[in-house]
């Protein structure tokens, strides 16, 4: 082992995998190391499935019923990938895609009035939407038609629409939408996870409205992708990537000094349900893993998240953590240690990707491009480009 190195990741989550994998391929020396024996973190997949059990003090471990154990691939967060998002743009200029496969995740759906309905994004599913009465799905198809033409550069299509001082919730009045299809427009489709952007520029909002049908539009069933057996293949890949351009790993190393609109159950925040199953190679044949997931507002967590779990029923075991949320209070300049975010509830990856952006700045002195993160033309260790 070297004494010196130009960075030192310590953890395996997605975000100090990604850059590390970045540091990697800029030239950067490398040293990564984790205390736990495998990669992840947070973001791992726990497998077989009696490491699960272990891992909840669970000691009579899973019944037969449940299939063979390394059937298993857990997720300890719920997230999936948006089609056409930051996290995928990472793993196309990497050209990490090359050690993972992925399918797309076959719907997303919002909860309305007790029921559950598919969340429509394109004009012809906003017209054949039970979601909304024949009139309002009009004035929802004429907002989706204005959001796919806005171009911040155009003025042309603002509509006299101010895109840096109009709120939107001035722009749902403007369409004149009522407060179901808000709800579900401002958490289904823009993924907010409360209702603080609605008097906030609408820059934002359009944008987010902007990816998840540009995602969608890639794939046609949903926005949403998923690494088969798990997220925990995420941070793997990028480590191979690291581990390619002379990065040092070392494991087991301890270091001394669904989305439920939260209006349809009177929440602050919202409920995600995230279901995936035997087709994602994360399950035993005929059984399905669903994690339901928000942000804590009460002294008892498990029955914030019960409007989601009453959903699906029958359930055969349920395992019930809380993580702390935490936030660097330095932003490593003086320090030169640059901590990440913990993963926050939404669905998605658009945060984490944001938060090492982020980091990739206050650490480089530049601003985060994609551009940087294309392998180079022969890798050490002789991969070439084919």
């Amino acid at each position: 082992m070297d004494e010196e190195y130009d960075v030192i990741v310590l953890g395996t989550g997605l975000t100090e995998c990604i850059l590390s994998g970045i540091m990697s391929v800029n030239g950067k020396k490398v040293l990564h190391m984790d205390r736990n024996p495998y990669y992840g973190g947070e973001s791992s997949s726990i497998t077989p499935l009696e490491e699960l059990y272990k891992r909840f003090q669970l000691l009579e471990g899973p019944p037969e019923s449940m299939g063979r154990g390394r059937d298993w691939n857990v997720d300890l967060i719920p997230k999936f990938l948006m089609a056409n998002g930051q996290l995928v743009k990472m793993l196309l200029y990497t050209e990490v895609t090359r050690y993972l496969d992925f399918k797309v995740v076959e719907g997303s759906f919002v909860y309305k009035g007790g029921k559950i309905y598919k969340v429509p994004s394109t004009e012809t599913e906003a017209l054949a939407s039970n979601l909304m009465g024949m009139f309002e799905k009009r004035r929802f198809r004429k907002f989706l038609v204005f959001v796919a033409n806005f171009d911040e550069n155009d003025p042309k299509t603002f509509e006299g629409v101010d895109p840096q001082s109009t709120s939107m919730r001035e722009v749902y009045r403007k369409f004149d939408l009522g407060q179901d299809v808000i709800d579900f427009t401002g958490h289904a489709l823009a993924l907010y996870r409360t209702d603080d952007y609605l008097d906030q520029p609408c820059l934002e909002t359009i944008n987010r409205i902007k990816l998840y049908s540009e995602s969608l539009a890639r794939y046609g069933k949903s926005p949403y992708l998923y690494p088969l057996y798990g997220l925990g293949e995420l941070p793997q890949g990028f480590a191979r990537l690291s581990a390619i351009y002379g990065g040092t790993y070392m494991l087991n190393k301890p270091v001394d000094d669904i989305i439920i609109p939260q209006n349809q159950v009177n929440r602050k925040s919202d409920i995600y349900v995230c279901m995936i199953s035997y087709a994602h190679n994360v399950a035993a044949q005929g059984k399905y893993i669903a994690i339901a997931s928000t942000t804590v507002e009460t002294a008892d967590p498990e029955k914030e998240v019960e409007p989601a779990l009453e959903l699906l029923e029958p359930i055969d075991q349920k395992f019930v953590a809380i993580s702390d949320l935490y936030e660097p209070i330095d932003d490593g300049s003086e320090s030169q240690v640059f901590c990440s975010c913990s993963y926050d509830a939404t669905t998605h990856f658009e945060t984490t990707c944001n938060d090492i952006k982020d980091i990739y700045k206050r650490m480089a002195g530049s601003a985060f491009d994609f551009e940087n993160m294309k392998r180079k033309q022969n890798d050490v260790f002789g991969e070439a480009d084919q």
